[in-house]
């Protein structure tokens, strides 16, 4: 098997002894993102809406260090702080992914790193 490590400035760089993503042969799996902005290190916590296109951007950032596209990604798995923003984060969700549709997972965790209000991972296949 031909492992890996992704690394990009593209994306918020990896705080703990782990990589933003792994590319394991045509599999990219990222590693979960909180909503920081690369450029200068500020995590979003305004705006729910904000918060989701962020982590969106910074996963496909770290999508597309691996050689993919929004078109090889197959599953995301949403860590929200309060399910009561599911539907703010189903709006900009869809907006993102304009038609293509992974396989979802969304869950309400009690607390996320920095106090984050969101945090999105995803499998991609190339």
């Amino acid at each position: 098997m031909n492992i890996e490590f992704i690394s990009t400035e593209k994306a918020p760089q990896a705080v703990g002894p782990y990589s933003q993503g792994v590319k394991a042969n045509n599999i990219i799996f990222t590693s979960g993102q909180l909503p920081i902005v690369p450029e200068t290190g500020e995590l979003v916590m305004d705006d729910i809406r904000k918060a989701t296109r962020q982590s969106l951007d910074n996963v496909l950032a770290v999508v597309k260090a691996g050689g993919g596209d929004i078109s090889n990604i197959v599953k995301v798995n949403i860590y929200v702080k309060n399910m009561d923003d599911f539907g703010a984060v189903n709006e900009v969700y869809d907006k993102f992914f304009n038609g293509h549709k992974p396989a979802r997972s969304c869950v309400e965790v009690s607390r996320l790193p920095k106090d984050g209000l969101i945090e999105i991972e995803a499998i991609a296949i190339l």
